[in-house]
């Protein structure tokens, strides 16, 4: 289904790209539009502690996180410019095939469904970097990036402070491990505008929901699974800061 390019969040000013900031905020990329007090109902008990309406929402957005970015990885092996966001594709690639592996075990325990598709929003993220080639696609791609991967941040940080389930406490420290390394990477490229970077994570929401809501798999579907690329050799638990500029 074509996707406006207002909802891409994303046009080019002189050849440098200007970011849509509102389309960009993690909670807009996540679909929270449930209140507080919904998102701390407990939905199950379990024998790893209870299960929260934000517990399982966690669970299904790191999923459809991996959607995304897991293919975008293999697109900036191809397309990235500069041997730095062709790396920081390599990190893509392992890190959410790791991830991934850990999600879909926990979903299987605590009866979560999750997707097999990312959200429309995050297909067009995709799209949007796509359609850069050189340089453009560098900076288009590792902007999108680091916005997402930097909003997120501190929500896995909530999560995994407020959670009593020990299964979402385990994806949630993972899920910390593989956000901060991609963090890195992008801000390894280069590429980064940080005054955007920073005003888009605290923009306001602004999509519609069903942009940011991946769709359910269809009945009998099989899982998709984020291939493990143990030939790339890439380890993203443990990153190295980017080096200060002085």
């Amino acid at each position: 289904m074509p996707i406006s390019r207002n909802l891409a969040g994303t046009v080019f000013v002189g050849g440098a790209v200007t970011l849509t900031l509102a389309a960009l905020v993690y909670p807009t990329m996540l679909g929270y539009q449930t209140t507080a007090s919904a998102q701390t109902r407990v939905i199950s008990e379990t024998q790893w502690g209870p299960l929260t309406e934000a517990d399982r929402d966690f669970v299904v957005k790191v999923r459809a996180a991996g959607l995304w970015e897991y293919p975008l990885g293999e697109i900036a092996l191809k397309k990235g410019s500069t041997p730095a966001m062709r790396e920081a594709g390599k990190h893509l690639i392992v890190g959410h095939a790791r991830l991934d592996e850990l999600d879909r075990k926990v979903a299987a325990q605590l009866n979560i469904t999750l997707p097999n598709q990312a959200s429309p929003q995050q297909q067009q993220f995709i799209a949007t970097s796509v359609a850069q080639n050189g340089k453009a696609f560098d900076t288009t791609a590792a902007n999108i990036l680091r916005i997402t991967h930097g909003s997120i941040f501190s929500v896995i940080a909530k999560v995994r402070a407020t959670t009593n389930n020990s299964l979402v406490r385990e994806l949630a420290d993972l899920a910390n491990d593989t956000v901060l390394d991609h963090i890195t990477m992008m801000e390894k490229t280069g590429d980064i505008d940080f005054n955007q970077v920073n005003a888009a994570q605290s923009a306001p929401p602004t999509l519609p929901k069903d942009q940011l809501t991946p769709p359910p798999p269809q009945p009998g579907a099989p899982t998709v699974v984020l291939t493990p690329r143990p030939d790339l050799n890439i380890h993203t638990d443990t990153p190295t800061p980017s080096p200060t500029v002085g």
